[in-house]
């Protein structure tokens, strides 16, 4: 039996281009999770809870230093169409472009979306930024009749929802 050398035992390895195992960064491990989560909600038919939709966002964004507004697209019984990572920015902010979101659904072919960004700086609270463009996107949306189901902000392992908060 075949061991196979680390510089840890309890590292996770990951192997390169030839074939050699290396130890995990933290980042091929973030990644690695975000594939995993990927493949478990193809899998699911729809996101039968919040809970459900908390726990793959937090898998999705909660490793990320950086911005990112995301859209979870879905179909009538609100299955997963796809994740789309919309707009990408710095430490503090992206800029979100309603036109872009629209013409995403719209490509989709989507009847209800929700939305989420990470806040690298640690706290989940929505800022008035924040509100303010889910309340653009959802009059932009409703045009279209596709349904904004809720925002959520992740911030680690916290995550905030701003249709439990009454800001939908």
């Amino acid at each position: 039996m075949s061991h196979i050398s680390s510089p840890s035992e309890s590292s996770l390895l990951v192997r390169d281009a030839r074939g050699h195992y290396h130890a995990a960064t933290a980042d091929q491990i973030l990644e690695a999770a975000r594939q995993a989560i990927d493949q478990k909600m193809q899998r699911v038919a729809n996101f039968g809870s919040p809970a459900d939709v908390k726990a793959y966002l937090r898998a999705k964004l909660g490793g990320l230093d950086h911005e990112v507004f995301a859209g979870l697209f879905l179909d009538n019984r609100h299955r997963l169409i796809d994740y789309v990572e919309m707009f990408r920015g710095t430490l503090d902010g992206a800029s979100v472009h309603p036109r872009e979101v629209v013409k995403e659904a719209l490509r989709l072919n989507a009847a209800a979306v929700i939305f989420a960004h990470p806040h690298p700086s640690g706290s989940p609270e929505p800022s008035e930024a924040d509100k303010l463009i889910t309340r653009q996107l959802r009059q932009a949306l409703a045009l279209i009749e596709v349904r904004v189901l809720d925002h959520f902000v992740v911030a680690g392992n916290d995550t905030v929802s701003f249709a439990e908060r009454g800001l939908l």
